[in-house]
């Protein structure tokens, strides 16, 4: 990461980041980087284990078309990528998204002037059921029924300014669930709901999601 952000400086010095930029994102990364993806791994066995049905279909895709250690494959396995995708639409790690105005413009009537602080919504924004029917319903089936925009679906932020580890967090997400789900046979206890709340930086399921490895799946 630090070495893409020092080679953009160099290529196109007019559109590169100052020191203090690359600092920023850097601390960013450091900070929410590592306990987001441990709770979307929760998340993800949560669900996919109150729903034994999901979790066949995920297993079944993994054995007709990735390999373990294939990489490229589980990058391109859509059912896997609409599950990852629906659990960070259900529980983003973080619920809504700052941006600082460089100049003024009219939402809706109302004046924004430049330097007010606007507040996007991600977490109602993945819960209007005009975009998302039986909202809090845990379905991927949405993501592989019709595609989102932007402006619909933004776990990582949007803009210029969206979290730079995007590609690489989805990635994480979907490599650590394919291996857990693949190798082991879990028992998670799912007998009431798990509630998110703030731990750190990021949501994660309160109190945790209690599992234990009761065997492998491939010995």
């Amino acid at each position: 990461m630090l070495a893409q952000l020092a080679q953009r400086k160099e290529q196109d010095p007019e559109k590169s980041f100052t020191d203090e930029q690359i600092c920023d994102h850097l601390f960013t990364i450091l900070m929410a980087g590592h306990e987001s993806t441990a709770s979307g791994l929760a998340w993800g066995i949560y669900w996919m284990y109150r729903h034994p049905e999901i979790r066949q279909k995920l297993l079944a895709e993994l054995d007709e078309k990735a390999s373990p250690g294939d990489l490229d494959a589980l990058s391109g396995l859509p059912y896997l990528d609409a599950f990852c995708k629906e659990t960070l639409r259900i529980h983003p790690m973080i619920p809504d998204v700052a941006r600082r105005l460089a100049v003024p413009f009219t939402l809706r009537g109302r004046r924004v002037e430049a330097g007010d602080i606007l507040v996007a919504s991600i977490n109602l924004a993945h819960h209007r059921p005009d975009l998302y029917p039986e909202p809090d319903r845990f379905r991927p089936e949405r993501f592989l029924e019709r595609s989102f925009n932007q402006y619909e679906y933004f776990p990582f932020g949007g803009g210029e300014r969206y979290c730079l580890g995007r590609g690489l967090g989805l990635l994480e997400l979907k490599i650590g669930l394919a291996t857990i789900i693949r190798r082991y046979e879990l028992e998670v206890d799912i007998s009431r709901p798990v509630r998110p709340t703030w731990n750190d930086a990021v949501r994660s399921p309160k109190g945790g999601v209690k599992m234990k490895v009761v065997g492998l799946r491939n010995p």
